[in-house]
């Protein structure tokens, strides 16, 4: 068993891995359309290789995590949910991007199982000209328990290269500012005590091109906009951008840091992808705290999440929720 949604080991037998998938663009979508079952093993390569993408060496991940065993990082298995829908359209003629991503975390990733991943386009619709495509779905574990549920939003057929840089996903819901309590020192760990406005200890990140390459599917033999210099200025960018959902998974990093372990199990994160990131391009991932409120018994903190490009634009910007009591310790 192959440890991602395909075994690009076949090539060397003559296989086409796209062979039979069908074009990836608008008209070509079914409403409701079924993806997976796929399963596939979650191994130590699969972990070090993410380690690599997200410069991420979680030793909960790479030794063991509180409760006695290796767990994996928060986002390793989003980008495979992300990318179901390439098991009937072709992945290396998708030139989309990904708006939104929502995850529900309900138990870590056991390093050694066997998950699996399956899900459905449940909505389609266009709006200011452009396609957008829903996918429900969710992962779960070898023992069935659920691990992740998923809801993300795509522009399905585009050509990036007009509109990066406009901030075209809307901003719903409670504004995400980028702006922080200067007078409050950062946290580097949540507590019911932090006040309103205090900020997330940010982490300083540069995606490199090996990085963006890898974490997009290169392995696979999969091109586009983000591991192909060719395909993303035939796409109108001057150098490939760095997927959204990689820049999720720095978000779910962030959010592991500051939660502890409890985010692993009981942690939501959605975020909106508002401008694009160049690879090589530095950047700062942060949040603040919103409030602390009771909910359903157990006492859960809101916080907006952002990350930040060096010229000072945002290309993310997010909200997320994590109880704070009955956390094992880390």
């Amino acid at each position: 068993m192959w440890r991602d949604l395909t075994d690009p080991r076949t090539v060397a037998d003559g296989v086409d891995l796209e062979e039979g998938l069908k074009e990836p663009t608008f008209e070509n979508l079914e409403i409701p359309e079924q993806f997976g079952p796929v399963s596939f093993r979650v191994d130590e390569h699969k972990v070090k290789r993410f380690a690599f993408t997200q410069d991420d060496y979680s030793p909960w991940a790479l030794d063991k995590g509180p409760e006695g065993f290796p767990v994996g990082q928060a986002g390793l298995l989003t980008n495979d949910v992300v990318q179901l829908f390439t098991t009937k359209y072709r992945a290396s003629h998708t030139v989309g991007l990904h708006t939104e991503e929502q995850v529900w975390f309900h138990s870590p990733v056991r390093v050694g199982e066997v998950v699996t991943l399956q899900g459905a386009y449940t909505d389609a619709y266009e709006r200011r000209g452009q396609g957008y495509v829903v996918m429900d779905a969710e992962v779960t574990g070898e023992d069935g328990r659920a691990i992740l549920t998923h809801r993300g939003i795509e522009i399905f057929r585009t050509r990036p290269g007009g509109l990066v840089g406009r901030g075209s996903a809307p901003v719903e819901g409670r504004r995400v500012t980028g702006e922080v309590d200067v007078a409050v020192p950062p946290a580097e760990v949540a507590s019911a005590q932090l006040a309103p406005g205090t900020q997330i200890a940010p982490l300083r990140k540069v995606i490199t091109q090996e990085q963006a390459s890898i974490f997009s599917r290169a392995g696979e033999y999969v091109r586009n906009i983000h591991n192909d210099l060719q395909i993303a200025q035939q796409a109108g960018l001057r150098i490939p951008i760095v997927q959204g959902q990689q820049q999720w998974c720095l978000v779910a990093e962030l959010l592991t840091r500051f939660f502890g372990y409890r985010f692993l199990s009981a942690g939501w994160l959605r975020c909106k992808f508002v401008n694009a990131l160049d690879v090589f391009d530095p950047i700062e991932v942060t949040g603040a705290v919103v409030g602390v409120e009771q909910r359903d018994g157990a006492t859960v903190m809101d916080v907006d999440v952002w990350v930040r490009r060096s010229d000072g634009a945002l290309t993310v910007v997010g909200w997320a929720s994590c109880p704070l009591d009955d956390a094992p310790a880390g």
